[in-house]
């Protein structure tokens, strides 16, 4: 009588599959914050985007009444209530800061033009950001960005 030959093992070792899923959760340390950092800097486009158009708004207005205005109903929202949550719900846009003209008088010969500042603030997740925290727009064409800590990011945030 001869003895039975057992039937070769096919698969995987368990100390194959251990193997395969430490390398496996190595990767997906390393790629998931990166992934999560490059969708949140693509999120910017839309505070960007959206204080952009909410400028024109403004000077469309002005360009008909002659002053800005910080009514939502004025600018094309509607009966929207500041803050307007922007994009895909990313961001927050503050009600504008709008400072109407003041007139020549002989202590300030040249007057004040009419002027108006819009912030737009991240919420939700976008809150991680803290490179590009607040992104703000001005009549005089100025775009400026700020870090959580206050410091001046403009110059990497808004190219």
């Amino acid at each position: 009588m001869m003895p039975t030959e057992r039937p070769a093992q096919r698969g995987f070792t368990l100390i194959e599959l251990v193997i395969a899923m430490i390398v496996a959760a190595i990767l997906a340390a390393i790629a998931i914050p990166a992934y999560s950092s490059f969708v949140r800097e693509g999120r910017r486009t839309d505070a960007k985007s959206a204080l952009l158009d909410l400028a024109s708004l403004e000077e469309r207005y002005f360009t008909t009444t002659n002053t800005y205005s910080s009514a939502a109903s004025d600018l094309g929202y509607g009966s929207a209530a500041w803050p307007v949550t922007v994009g895909s719900g990313y961001y927050q846009v503050a009600q504008p800061v709008v400072s109407a003209a003041v007139a020549p008088t002989t202590s300030s010969p040249a007057g004040t033009p009419a002027s108006f500042s819009i912030t737009a603030t991240p919420v939700g997740d976008q809150t991680k950001d803290t490179e590009c925290a607040s992104f703000t727009v001005t009549s005089q064409g100025a775009h400026t960005a700020l870090s959580n800590s206050g410091s001046d990011t403009s110059s990497t945030c808004w190219h």
